[in-house]
């Protein structure tokens, strides 16, 4: 535990801040997953947008690097056109 005021103040500070980012993170995964899950294209399409606006968001905040969450919609959007394919 820090005795120095300013070091006592960062440790409150980084626990706000993981809890905030762990948070966020945790709504990425789920929205990954929903879109994985889908059943029909049309849902999968849907839930695709959903997660192209999480990943922007997380992006955004700096959660995630530009450059992974290009890489996850990438995937994404790869395995809904695989999977309805028609």
């Amino acid at each position: 535990m820090p005795i120095i005021k300013s070091s006592i103040k960062d440790v409150r500070r980084t626990k706000r801040r993981t809890a905030r980012n762990s948070a966020e993170k945790n709504k990425v995964r789920t929205a990954m997953k929903a879109v994985l899950a889908a059943k029909t294209a049309e849902e999968a399409a849907q839930k695709l947008k959903e997660v192209m606006r999480v990943l922007d968001k997380a992006c955004a905040h700096g959660i995630l690097k530009r450059n992974t969450a290009s890489r996850h919609i990438s995937r994404l959007s790869s395995f809904v056109h695989k999977k309805f394919k028609k």
